[in-house]
């Protein structure tokens, strides 16, 4: 992938996310989190709040995807936005899609939002979200 210019901090942030990914071991991610950090997932309106949340939700995701692969890397004018697209599997189905990363100063992540393609891909993400977490997210929004 090309150089971003992004934030110092930020960039450093995100090298160590593709590493997890690549190893397939997010045990580091909370080190990567803002304490306010908030997930926005492509099947619920209202933001998942918290890091604690966040890493549940990213672990869960990572668990359920297939054939994980990150394509392109686009960055904000101030270096502290990133967009990746990527592709993955569920259940059979094929789908692509993008995680919009924000970082703080520090290169904390204060922002995760994800959006998913097709709509046969992103009902597969929600079903095997929902049935791994639904019961764990509707306490967290408590």
């Amino acid at each position: 992938m090309s150089e971003l210019n992004l934030h110092p901090n930020a960039a450093a942030s995100l090298s160590q996310w593709h590493a997890m990914i690549r190893h397939g071991d997010l045990k580091a991610l909370p080190t990567l989190l803002a304490p306010q950090a908030v997930f926005r997932s492509p099947m619920a309106h209202t933001p998942y709040p918290g890091a604690q949340v966040v890493t549940m939700i990213l672990n869960t995701v990572f668990e359920v995807f297939e054939d994980f692969t990150y394509h392109r890397e686009l960055a904000t004018a101030d270096g502290l936005n990133v967009v990746l697209e990527f592709s993955a599997k569920v259940g059979g189905k094929e789908l692509k899609g993008i995680d919009m990363i924000r970082f703080d100063e520090q290169g904390k992540i204060i922002d995760f939002e994800v959006m998913v393609r097709p709509m046969s891909g992103l009902q597969a993400l929600g079903e095997e979200m929902g049935r791994r977490l639904g019961a764990y997210l509707a306490a967290s929004k408590a």
